[in-house]
């Protein structure tokens, strides 16, 4: 018998939507409506047992009923904008939305005037119908892989929630996205992945995230990391759901792509660098969804690529650092005293940062693209690594200890982070046993292979599922 002490003990209310395409039907058959849907998401977010006050900054109640009550009237008439239509969706609060403050996650900017557009990726999201029930809570302006925010709370992974004293992270930066959706407050959530901010909390509350090309998306509206790195994309409770978003996302037709099959297909499997540090739960998990690919006709063979030993020399400052340093100087002039200090040090990092260590970035990275070309997306279709090395840490031993919380923001960004510096799209699938702690597959593909990645994705998620 499941009791509130079990592992992956979830209460009934807190249990995530169907799929996309589920909730689509239901609403195609007037089995359910776009209203009923989205008061579902605002009692859950209400819910004083529930993870609604950490996991949202701002609920938008009044706008997301007047939202759905219209998509029903629409759908009445014969109008459906698209799939996502009708149906409830957070946005990370870096986005600016017309008429609120995009606050970023941080107090410095709680007096910001209300934003006078839409970001273009909130406002293809409203025009295929979506309906933004509320902004989600993240690490302070996205600078951080732990989710953990001293100004509005911490979101919790749903992984031994129930069990006090042992309550776990669930990953940054987009942690209220990601909670957003494992406790169905939101059918899937718009984030941001400059480091691995989608796909880390995604693997750490078993869920399905995705990075694209940071190309992709248009990054027009809102608060900005790195404008070099950051990349726009879903969490969601599958790869269709995320196919589904990112289309829209990037602007294209809402047409989820079809499976690939696995036979034949040529998946590289990193043998350095991501590698190191990884807990035995996350290895156990990996290398048997490994041994599944394979016997599902997938051609798996290792890889060492050399390159990424080098990588922290080559970010000995970083991208973000430095490109945050430039854009955060105005405010650090007036408010450098209530920033998130952990996340105050790491903008500072860029500070010192001279024109020549800029180019000098540029130049590696540029080998770094040429090189992977070459060993990489020439010779497979997808690479494979641990999304995160570690099952989600224990948000105790972090909220007070500044240098296990350093230690382990730089561990559990690192592997993700790398797909980020080769502008590779990447998905993080979910891979572990049932009950078992959340353990996320990483996927990844050349830069501007993004539908070919997420047909692959499903395929590979069609053989994991019977393991969990």
């Amino acid at each position: 018998m499941t009791t509130p002490n079990s592992a992956n003990f979830i209460p009934p209310d807190a249990l995530p939507f169907p799929p996309l395409a589920h909730l689509a039907a239901e609403l195609a058959a007037g089995r359910t409506t776009s209203r009923a849907l989205v008061e579902t998401a605002l009692e859950r977010i209400a819910d004083p047992a529930g993870q609604g006050s950490t996991a949202f900054i701002h609920v938008d109640a009044n706008n997301a009923r007047a939202a759905a009550d219209a998509h029903d009237a629409l759908r009445a008439s014969g109008t459906v904008l698209s799939p996502l239509a009708g149906i409830p969706v957070s946005v990370k609060d870096l986005f600016d939305i017309e008429g609120q403050p995009t606050r970023a996650g941080s107090v410095v900017l709680a007096d910001a005037p209300p934003a006078t557009t839409d970001a273009v990726a909130v406002a293809r999201l409203k025009r295929a119908g979506a309906v933004i029930v509320g902004r989600t809570n993240m690490s302070e302006f996205a600078f951080s892989g732990l989710g953990l925010n001293p100004h509005y709370g911490h979101p919790l992974s749903p992984y031994q929630r129930h069990v006090k004293g042992d309550e776990r992270i669930s990953g940054g930066s987009s942690s209220g996205a990601a909670v957003s959706v494992s406790d169905g407050m939101a059918a899937v959530a718009l984030g941001t992945d400059t480091g691995g901010s989608l796909r880390i909390p995604a693997a750490l509350c078993g869920l399905t995230g995705f990075k694209p090309t940071a190309a992709r998306v248009p990054k027009t509206g809102g608060v900005p990391l790195s404008t070099t790195l950051d990349s726009f994309g879903p969490i969601g409770v599958s790869v269709a759901c995320c196919a589904l978003v990112d289309r829209i996302l990037a602007g294209l037709p809402p047409v989820v792509p079809a499976a690939r099959p696995l036979k034949g297909v040529r998946l590289g499997v990193l043998t350095n660098y991501v590698t190191d540090g990884v807990e035995p739960a996350v290895a156990s998990a990996i290398d048997a969804a490994l041994k599944h690919l394979e016997a599902a006709g997938a051609i798996v063979s290792e890889v060492r690529f050399a390159p990424l030993d080098r990588l922290g020399e080559i970010n000995r400052f970083g991208f973000a650092p430095i490109e945050a340093y430039a854009w955060h100087r105005p405010l650090l002039d007036a408010h450098r005293d209530v920033y998130d200090p952990r996340v105050l040090v790491r903008i500072l990092k860029g500070q010192p940062a001279s024109a020549a260590d800029y180019l000098d970035l540029i130049d590696a990275r540029r080998a770094m693209l040429d090189t992977a070309r070459v060993e990489l997306w020439q010779r497979f279709d997808a690479v494979i690594a641990p999304t995160v090395p570690v099952v989600p840490p224990r948000v105790a031993d972090l909220i007070t200890d500044d240098d296990a919380f350093g230690r382990t923001n730089a561990l559990i960004l690192r592997n993700p982070g790398v797909f980020n510096f080769l502008d590779a799209c990447a998905l993080s699938l979910p891979c572990h046993r049932r009950g078992d702690a959340p353990v996320g597959l990483m996927l990844a593909a050349a830069p501007h292979a993004d539908d070919a990645l997420l047909a692959l994705g499903r395929s590979v998620e069609a053989v994991l599922n019977p393991l969990r």
